[in-house]
């Protein structure tokens, strides 16, 4: 079907506001109205996120589907100010567009809501609203709780990614707007937008518990205000995976979940693969619930899952071995628990006794160099490594040689009965394979900051040397132990650079005896895999390539000081694309980030972060360039949070701006 792209039109708001959307329209739509998808994200249709939406929302309109990429307010060429994510205003704009597309002219009055990550987040959020028009939504890489699931923290622990994604929005809302759309009110606005500019870091970090900040936005507060039905997506190699199985346990709505081996991109371009079709997969969706074609999506398996074979550890992983397995309800009555018990002589034992005993734990503060990217995004290097680098600093139960391959699907849990010298501490847990050399990989891992032990909203600190019990759910997970290997469970106290340390180089004692592992042990084996079609795609935009750009990690030891530096780099691109030109509008984009962390494996006080970017975009007579530099560190009391920001236009500075924060640290 032949497609018209309307470059940019403007959604008009009940306030003024003017928000501005990209469009491909079937031929004919205004003869016979269609279905219209929309994707509403902060990110630029005109040249942020050109490359992935063109052949998307083009193969949408190819098969019979208006698309819209709409800016939310404040950001690309839309007008306003942008204050912070997923704010009411945020919902009620999007509500507001969602009725207008239903009543142009091309629309036959049904809409879908559709995005991955900040996309997958108001998808759900809106459709919790419930706008009359909204008929279906595709969230892929979101969550349901804010606070538990998203880049800011984990298991009540401070994620370092809060400070790495907090300063790219920096960059990416002090981009200008473009002058070929909004005209000479482009330097104004744009000069406006900068002196409006949040410290993204400092606004989350204030919140440091489950309270009513987390909980707006967080769709398991009321899982009925949900009544459209839901298709979600997760991958393995992804840090939004959890919520896709509470969302098909809790939701009562028609859905349906797909977790594949991916990283933080959608699936038909999926890293590591294999890819699938899901542009083919979304259009059945649509086709059933917009159109009201029965495709066959909804006899499908509830959850299609990915279940990963053994695979040697490596930074870089293209692909991921395995099979795909279908669960036709959640909780699947073919998936048990199997216990696992510890014993003091290290050993985690398969017929689930556990033995009484004592084992303690102070690990180097350095502890989780072998982590990987809390979030894989398809970068080189990004991948948990062998684990065998963080062992030596963790405490370690492991298994004798399996008898026989034991799969697991869903999210494995760990219940602890231990105790702390220190009122604060915080574990990490991982749960790896251990393949017949030695090599072990990581399968799946969870930290917790054990003042929020009993939940997240009012955390507690430990009294030292009071014994306590502590259940800790790990990531869910897809994976099949082979057998003659062995299955390794290490704790730890301490998770860097992915975690911010505890105040305290707290020691951790475990009893054994009242402790053990639970894996979701998946009983059936033998069944016949789901298939999913090769991927396609619409017509690309035209890109030119100017430089590949490069991405390297590493990290390094001084025996001198004691001190360990981890590095990551990306020049060109962020993601590794390099620097590009979009050749249909001349624009040319260039992102360059470095973190430095820092710490001493005797001093967690003596963590150090500072992150520095520049983003450069423009085309001939029109460049602006912007440059970030944050810093954290801490005492045991106070986080001391610093950034800088500078604006250029064509070589000259235009705007500064300097924060200096001291957030107290509450329970952190």
């Amino acid at each position: 079907m032949a497609v018209q792209t309307i470059e940019h039109l403007w959604i008009p708001l009940i306030d003024g506001t003017r928000l501005g959307a990209r469009l491909w329209l079937p031929e004919g739509a205004e003869a016979a109205p269609v279905p219209a998808i929309l994707e509403y994200i902060p990110y630029r249709k005109r040249d942020g996120t050109r490359g992935r939406d063109e052949p998307m929302h083009g193969y949408f309109a190819e098969h019979g589907y208006a698309a819209l990429r709409v800016d939310m307010r404040g950001t690309g060429e839309s007008d306003g100010l942008m204050e912070d994510e997923y704010l009411l205003q945020e919902q009620d704009d999007a509500l507001e567009v969602i009725a207008w597309i239903a009543e142009q002219p091309w629309c036959s009055g049904a809409v879908g809501m559709m995005g991955k990550s900040w996309g997958g987040f108001n998808g759900l959020q809106v459709a919790a609203r419930r706008p009359p028009a909204l008929k279906a939504i595709i969230t892929a890489y979101s969550t349901d709780d804010r606070f538990r699931d998203d880049i800011h923290y984990m298991g009540g622990c401070l994620l370092n990614d809060n400070l790495w994604w907090g300063a790219i929005m920096l960059a990416y809302q002090s981009r200008p707007l473009d002058p070929e759309i909004v005209g000479p009110s482009w330097r104004e606005s744009w000069l406006k937008r900068l002196d409006h500019l949040p410290f993204f870091p400092a606004l989350w970090m204030r919140h440091q518990r489950y309270d009513e900040y987390w909980k707006h936005g967080s769709v398991q507060e009321d899982w009925s205000a949900i009544e459209c039905p839901v298709l979600a997506i997760g991958g393995w190699a992804d840090s939004y995976t959890n919520a896709v199985p509470r969302l098909l346990e809790k939701l009562r709505v028609p859905r349906l979940g797909i977790i594949g081996p991916w990283g933080h991109i959608y699936p038909q371009d999926g890293v590591p693969g294999p890819a699938i079709g899901f542009l083919q997969e979304a259009v059945r969706w649509w086709d059933h619930w917009l159109k009201g074609q029965d495709r066959g999506i909804m006899r499908e398996p509830m959850l299609r899952a990915w279940l990963s074979d053994s695979y040697p550890p490596d930074g870089t992983r293209g692909e991921t071995p395995g099979r795909w397995v279908g669960e036709p309800a959640l909780p699947s009555p073919q998936i048990r628990p199997l216990a696992l018990g510890l014993a003091p002589d290290g050993s985690l034992r398969l017929d689930g006794t556990s033995i009484a005993g004592e084992r303690s734990i102070r690990s180097p503060q350095s502890h989780g160099r072998a982590g990987g990217e809390w979030m894989g995004t398809g970068c080189v290097g990004e991948m948990p490594v062998d684990q065998r680098l963080d062992d030596g600093g963790a405490l370690l139960f492991e298994t004798a040689p399996l008898e026989a391959a034991l799969p697991v699907l869903g999210a494995p849990v760990l219940h602890l009965r231990l105790k702390a010298d220190a009122p604060q501490a915080q574990i990490a847990v991982r749960l790896s394979e251990v393949l017949p050399g030695g090599e072990a990989v990581r399968v799946s891992y969870q930290v917790l900051n054990l003042a929020h032990r009993d939940g997240h909203e009012a955390p507690e600190a430990l009294t030292p040397g009071e014994w306590v019990d502590v259940r800790i759910k790990l990531n869910d997970c897809g994976h099949r132990f082979a057998a003659s290997n062995r299955i390794r469970l290490a704790v730890a106290t301490a998770y860097w650079p992915l975690v911010w340390p505890a105040p305290y180089a707290a020691t951790l004692t475990v009893d054994t005896g009242a402790s053990r592992l639970e894996l979701p042990r998946r009983e059936r084996d033998d069944d016949v895999s789901p298939t999913f079609p090769p991927p396609e795609r619409g017509s690309a935009t035209p890109t030119t390539q100017l430089d590949p750009g490069s991405v390297r990690r590493w990290s390094t030891q001084d025996h001198v000081t004691g001190e360990t530096l981890y590095v990551t780099e990306g020049v060109g691109g962020l993601f590794g694309e390099g620097v590009l030109r979009f050749d249909e509008i001349g624009t040319e984009l260039s992102h360059a980030l470095r973190r430095e962390l820092t710490i001493r494996d005797d001093d967690p006080l003596s963590a150090r972060y500072v992150l520095t970017q520049s983003y450069e975009m423009g085309r001939e007579g029109w460049r602006t360039r912007t440059e970030t530099r944050c810093e954290l560190t801490s005492d045991r009391e106070t986080f001391h949070l610093t950034g800088q920001h500078v604006a250029f236009e064509n070589g000259q500075e235009v705007h500064r701006r300097d924060w200096d924060e001291r957030i107290a640290r509450d329970h952190l």
